[in-house]
């Protein structure tokens, strides 16, 4: 079975690394692979079948009309069908053209009615979900076969402003994976954390101004109220740290950050361990100081911006901070 997944532009190496067997392409945004049946990726936005590809789709709105022949081999499944679409390159035709025009040929072959997005309207439950993209002149058209996007997780009932995406999450924790602990400072609705518990044993903990959201994603985790400037956590007691720091973009920096950011950092030099990693999600350059270095860097696109994960290690001695006591539960 020929699969496609969908990854945020810079994880496609990511979603790769998760793939069990031969990766057979890449693309924009793609990552196509043989299975025998779609697996979880933790890091893919999505995981579709292969259906058909088209070629000669170019820029020209008349191009649309090559679409007419698909012809897909998938059975049919639902009561309708409905289209998502994609293209990169400048094109003479929107999104919802494309869209139009591939759930046209699809009503035709499956006798099935599209329901189209274009008046923003969501499509009904039950449906034959299907994804077109179109990169150089050729498109592909692939069906969902799960009842919802991966990105779409179950456990994620409560949401914050500026939460993490999923995937990004789950690529931030790949790069940790320590045999320990692992601490979020500003964790919101505890994505990071809990996206790194569904890959593999190790101990987490996070803490926030407001950790509300993330004990209605994670009733059994280990969260708790505390200022990402002042850790209330021993020297050296952490292994690995996941961060997305709230710098005054979706949400401004409260506490003692709001001051003084740079404590953020102070505070992670101490409390990870000589040699561990910090994983951090940034929008701007990371000025190494404490004793921290960048290790390697990872370039993202995330609504529209241009983002960057960082993989920073600790090399020297941990600083010292009296009255600091390790946290319990």
């Amino acid at each position: 079975m020929l699969l496609l997944a969908r990854t945020v532009r810079g994880l496609e190496n990511f979603a790769c690394q998760e793939i069990a067997g031969p990766v057979r392409r890449v693309r924009h945004r793609e990552v196509w692979f043989e299975a025998g049946a779609p697996p979880e990726l933790h890091t893919a936005d999505d995981v579709l079948v292969v259906g058909a590809i088209v070629t000669g789709i170019g820029a020209a709105r008349a191009d649309l009309g090559r679409l007419r022949g698909l012809r897909p081999d998938l059975p049919p499944a639902g009561r309708g069908l409905d289209v998502s679409a994609s293209f990169v390159g400048r094109r003479a035709y929107t999104r919802h053209d494309l869209e139009d025009a591939a759930g046209a040929a699809l009503s035709r072959v499956y006798g099935l009615p599209y329901h189209s997005r274009r008046g923003g309207q969501a499509p009904p439950e039950g449906t034959m979900a299907w994804r077109v993209t179109v990169e150089g002149d050729e498109a592909v058209l692939a069906w969902r076969p799960g009842g919802r996007p991966a990105h779409r997780r179950p456990y994620k009932l409560a949401s914050v402003p500026g939460t993490l995406h999923p995937p990004v999450a789950a690529a931030m924790a790949r790069l940790v994976r320590p045999e320990g602990t692992v601490l979020d400072p500003c964790c919101g609705a505890g994505t990071t954390l809990i996206e790194a518990a569904r890959q593999g044993p190790a101990a987490y903990v996070g803490f926030d101004l407001d950790p509300a959201a993330a004990r209605v994603n994670d009733p059994a985790g280990r969260w708790a109220r505390a200022d990402a400037g002042a850790l209330p956590l021993t020297t050296g007691s952490v292994d690995g740290v996941l961060v997305n720091p709230p710098w005054n973009r979706q949400v401004p920096a409260r506490g003692r950050l709001a001051e003084r950011p740079e404590l953020l950092w102070r505070e992670l030099a101490r409390v990870v361990r000589p040699g561990g990693r910090i994983v951090a999600l940034l929008h701007e350059p990371f000025e190494e100081r404490f004793g921290l270095r960048v290790r390697a860097r990872h370039g993202l696109r995330l609504s529209g911006r241009l983002v960057t994960i960082y993989e920073i290690q600790s090399r020297t001695s941990r600083l010292t901070s009296a009255g600091r006591s390790r946290w319990r539960k």
